[in-house]
């Protein structure tokens, strides 16, 4: 699919789409918005807007869950019992790392599943996907 024809909705959807459990990367579709001449400050809240709703839908995909079923997933118990005890311990501020590749579309899931408090977690997720969207944006224009 060619998102650059499809404008700034491209651009929000791949955002959205890359943030929940599919395997997509938003990253290098910014920077062909960015090549294609887009403003990066529309780029900037788009980008972000759709990738800190797909973070917010992995969340609500959590809450439905069961932090008992999931732990019945886990092959090695003690492996559940670490997530456990590190989601528990540094809680909403995990939001941070939401971003991050690999590890940053389950853990959104993990954190609605252990139901951590929702308006801090949306404040750190959100900082985290901006930054990063920024930080691509800044570099570009270097």
């Amino acid at each position: 699919m060619d998102y650059i024809e499809l404008g700034y909705f491209g651009l929000f959807l791949i955002s959205f789409l890359a943030a929940t459990i599919l395997p997509l990367t938003s990253e290098g579709v910014l920077l062909l918005f960015l090549a294609a001449s887009f403003d990066p400050i529309i780029c900037l809240l788009i980008a972000s807007l759709g990738n800190i709703l797909g973070g917010l839908t992995n969340y609500g995909i959590g809450m439905f869950g069961n932090p008992e079923k999931l732990q019945a997933r886990f092959k090695n118990p003690k492996r559940f019992a670490q997530l456990s005890r590190s989601i528990r311990k540094y809680g909403y501020w995990l939001g941070l790392l939401s971003w991050t590749p690999i590890v940053g579309d389950p853990l959104t899931i993990a954190l609605g599943y252990f139901r951590v408090r929702f308006i801090p977690f949306l404040l750190l997720m959100s900082v985290g996907k901006i930054i990063r969207y920024w930080l691509i944006i800044f570099l570009w224009n270097q």
